[in-house]
């Protein structure tokens, strides 16, 4: 491809941002769905969707960008599965609907699969020699689940326990299995803006005292602080006061803070934020060079705490997110703006995000 080499300086003291062009550019949109997003682990459902023995749930890997059809089973053995849900014969799709089945079976020719994937019959084959194969099996996608969110990738670049290492490290006392998905408190937003614009801005605090009013009166700017992983970032939010904070164990490495909010990012676009109240999930799906779609999920653990604290008015901070992403997406576009630089105190998640993505980008 083109115009898609881009190179972001080690020291973030020296660095500069991405060029304004690429948050538009068709070509680095396209190498971001082949190098980038083809090559992630992407959230994809969650388990309570697969939770008994003979369930099916058919999705699409990354809708609007790689338009993947895969399907999730869960076999009689109470095992989950994750293959590709197109026929191995004519390129049918097998699985239309989620429900629950003991096999699956092609509408199209009548080929039969069990429900982890693997050939078991198709008529008028009689005479065919050397089949079945293994080809005629439904490929699989490595799957990985954490807590009560269901992961797959088609051909990942790293593995799944690197991108969560820290979020293992630092929240394994928390109760996962405590977390209820939430419908009534989940929806999509679309935003005229580039994924990795809207990223941008979650990355960095920078902005809340100017952006989020409300919010800002909850945390403490002063002590508001970012982390740096491999793959992914945290930005700790700790509170100016109240109750609305971890109960935290001496286990934790950080007993004894008033900690009202955990951000994580995970490379390239998921977000998990933790709240006293359970976990908001933002996921950002690419639509296109300049459109996105950003899902909030929301998985409560404990109902009393919600709509206080730093993940009290999700909605409202999102709206506000939105209409500065916007801004921002045209502002880029300018002929005069070119790349901009970074602070070194409040913006080293933005600067690892953008090393990252130099680096995918230029990956072959």
């Amino acid at each position: 491809m083109g115009r898609t080499k881009i190179s972001i300086e080690k020291d973030i003291r020296k660095a500069h941002t991405l060029p304004g062009w690429a948050y538009g550019s068709a070509e680095v949109y396209e190498a971001a769905r082949e190098r980038i997003f083809a090559r992630s682990w992407q959230f994809v459902v969650g388990a309570e969707e697969v939770r008994t023995p003979r369930q099916v749930f058919p999705f699409t890997f990354l809708e609007g960008c790689i338009d993947e059809p895969l399907l999730l089973t869960r076999d009689e053995n109470d095992q989950l599965h994750c293959m590709s849900n197109v026929c191995t014969h004519r390129g049918a799709l097998v699985c239309d609907h989620p429900g629950h089945a003991s096999q699956l079976r092609c509408r199209y020719h009548g080929r039969r699969f069990d429900l982890a994937g693997t050939f078991r019959d198709m008529p008028e084959f009689e005479e065919a020699k050397g089949f079945p194969t293994e080809a005629d099996d439904l490929p699989g996608v490595q799957m990985a689940q954490w807590g009560p969110l269901v992961f797959c990738a088609l051909k990942p670049q790293f593995a799944f326990d690197e991108l969560f290492e820290d979020v293992q490290r630092r929240l394994g006392w928390l109760d996962l299995e405590a977390l209820r998905f939430d419908a009534s408190r989940s929806r999509d937003y679309l935003v005229d803006a580039n994924w990795a614009l809207y990223c941008d801005n979650y990355l960095e605090g920078f902005h809340i005292p100017f952006v989020h009013a409300s919010l800002n009166q909850v945390l403490d700017y002063g002590d508001y602080r970012a982390e740096v992983f491999r793959y992914s970032n945290l930005q700790l939010g700790t509170t100016k006061g109240g109750d609305a904070v971890f109960e935290l164990p001496k286990s934790s490495p950080d007993h004894g803070e008033s900690i009202a909010a955990y951000y994580y990012w995970l490379f390239p676009n998921l977000m998990l934020n933790f709240y006293p109240w359970g976990l908001s999930v933002n996921v950002v799906r690419p639509l296109g060079p300049q459109r996105s779609k950003v899902s909030f999920l929301t998985y409560v653990s404990d109902a009393s705490k919600l709509d206080e604290g730093a993940g009290a008015g999700l909605d409202r901070v999102e709206r506000e997110d939105e209409e500065v992403v916007e801004s921002v997406q045209r502002g880029v576009r300018s002929r005069l703006y070119q790349r901009g630089r970074f602070s070194p105190t409040r913006e080293q998640g933005v600067h690892h995000f953008h090393r990252l993505l130099a680096e995918f980008l230029d990956g072959a």
